[in-house]
């Protein structure tokens, strides 16, 4: 017999079209016309040839490395299930940090750390080493949430998650390219 769901029945939303505000752009080089309105422009950047310079990092770009990781529980996705947003996500590309607030669909989610897990994991495959990284829960959002934070911060305690084959498994299920992908 299946284990009983945390949340039998979430809220599922529709995949968000994210843009990037004129002003957010402006530190990112130099946008495509894609204006959209309102001063938004898609989020597509034009190619500097021969630039030397690194590629600035923004909060819709690790959104965009987050957003189909799929839930542990469900057949969504944490966007889907509006677990992550880009508007919970901070970056400081100068300083290296980025800050990745994240939001379980139920305040007793037995899952949380796995799923914040999964989210630094993504997180440390795919952006470089130089930035330091906090996946924390947003404030009040989990019963536990001291405790799941401290876990998700503590790199020891992360690296020592990700060695263990049956954790591992779980996270690069979780991180399998999906369908919405």
């Amino acid at each position: 017999m299946a284990a009983a769901l945390d949340n039998e029945n979430p809220l599922v939303r529709e995949r968000e079209t994210v843009v990037r505000r004129k002003d957010e752009g402006a530190n990112r080089g130099a946008l495509l016309g894609n204006y959209l309105g309102d001063g938004a422009y898609a989020a597509t950047l034009q190619e500097e040839e021969g630039s030397d310079e690194r590629e600035p990092i923004d909060s819709i770009e690790v959104f965009e490395h987050i957003r189909d990781i799929a839930d542990p529980e469900h057949p969504y996705s944490l966007e889907q299930l509006g677990i992550v947003s880009h508007e919970d996500i901070k970056v400081d590309d100068v300083k290296g940090v980025i800050d990745v607030y994240f939001t379980p669909t139920v305040a007793h989610c037995s899952m949380a750390t796995l799923i914040g897990l999964c989210i630094r994991a993504k997180i440390m495959r795919v952006l470089p080493s130089r930035f330091k990284v906090k996946v924390v829960l947003s404030k009040g959002s989990h019963s536990t949430e001291e405790a799941v934070n401290k876990q998700l911060n503590d790199k020891e305690r992360v690296l020592a998650a990700l060695e263990n084959p049956n954790l591992l498994q779980l996270v690069n299920k979780c991180l399998a390219p999906t369908e919405a992908a």
